[in-house]
């Protein structure tokens, strides 16, 4: 592996390849992202301004056909002196190589390879009886699909991570669990011919990329890069949707996650093949009310926290329900990191 070099957010951001070995479409690898927080100015220092996740560290996993270029997430944990990391999975964003399927993999828990190297890196190697070597609490944070690779990932390595923050994380197909169960049989069958047959046409218009130009703050806006994050999501794939709907199943079953778990939704969604304004304040990717059902299925301890006004990344949400989202967020990180405190 190479050492830690520049990124492209610039100054206040590095990155740090992870090799992944190699697969059919050649070298594999994945990116880990650190957030360098600014120095203390003078009267931060003389005041002691608190500092409340001092001993945490925060690591961030992208959704489906996205990467991570949210400086202003990191910035809220920085600010509140928690480390920042943040990992471009295999395929995806600064992962992407030529050659390679976009994002593509048949199995979830592929990633476990490069969660584990990237916890490695953050100083939280996994000892024999699995659990981390590290003094500092971890936090998961996952966004949509990613949401849903770190709740099954949690679920499967109990007693690594301290909390799960899941900014709206796909849990469920949009139509139902009904339709997932219908459809699943189907998906096997055409896996095991061609898994990498389209599974289904391209139903994304761009309104969700297009009301995040619209209300998003600009500045992280203007540092999208438009391969990574396309304006059309990406082809769903036969292989890739079958294990979409394992993890479904899944959660569907019910998990039983052994921490403080925080589920962020908008308040409502807004599907539809013709643009309407109502876009630019829901989530126009995923039915908010299906995966607060799900939600509850993740373990003993989960919050839903709805917000009027978001979208399906709540922290791209106009700047109200944005506002809300980091207030919101703010509430619950530190009342978890003062009952939670180590001993």
């Amino acid at each position: 592996m190479s050492g830690w070099r520049a990124d492209v957010l610039g100054e206040g951001f590095e990155f740090l390849r992870l090799d992944l070995g190699e697969d059919a479409e050649g070298p594999v690898e994945a990116t880990l992202v650190r957030s360098i927080p600014r120095p203390r100015n003078f009267w931060e220092r003389a005041l002691r301004a608190p500092q409340p996740l001092s001993d945490v560290d925060v690591l961030y996993v992208h959704g489906w056909s996205d990467y991570f270029f949210q400086r202003g997430l990191a910035e809220f944990w920085t600010a509140r002196g928690a480390r920042f990391f943040a990992l471009d999975l295999r395929k995806c964003g600064r992962s992407l190589r030529e050659g390679q399927t976009p994002g593509y993999v048949e199995d979830l828990a592929d990633y476990d390879l490069e969660i584990a190297l990237a916890l490695e890196e953050m100083g939280h190697r996994l000892a024999p009886d699995a659990r981390s070597t590290s003094d500092r609490r971890l936090v998961l944070l996952g966004h949509s699909t990613g949401g849903l690779t770190l709740s099954l990932w949690a679920d499967r390595h109990r007693g690594i991570a301290d909390a799960l923050i899941l900014n709206s994380p796909w849990l469920e197909l949009q139509l139902s669990g009904a339709v997932r169960k219908a459809v699943t049989p189907v998906m096997n069958f055409r896996a095991s011919l061609n898994p990498r047959e389209l599974a289904l046409p391209q139903l994304d218009l761009g309104f969700y990329k297009r009301a995040q130009r619209m209300v998003a703050d600009p500045r992280e806006q203007a540092d999208v890069n438009p391969l990574w994050r396309p304006e059309i999501s990406l082809p769903v794939l036969v292989g890739w949707f079958r294990a979409i709907l394992d993890g479904h199943a899944r959660v569907a079953a019910g998990l039983q996650i052994d921490v403080p778990v925080c589920v962020l939704l908008s308040a409502r969604s807004q599907f539809g093949m013709t643009w309407r304004d109502e876009m630019l304040r829901s989530d126009t990717v995923l039915d908010v009310d299906l995966i607060a059902r799900a939600a509850v299925k993740l373990g003993d301890s989960v919050t839903i926290e709805r917000l009027d006004g978001a979208l399906h990344d709540v922290f791209l949400s106009e700047p109200l329900a944005r506002r809300e989202a980091y207030a919101r967020l703010s509430r619950w990180v530190i009342g978890w990191s003062a009952a939670y405190a180590p001993s």
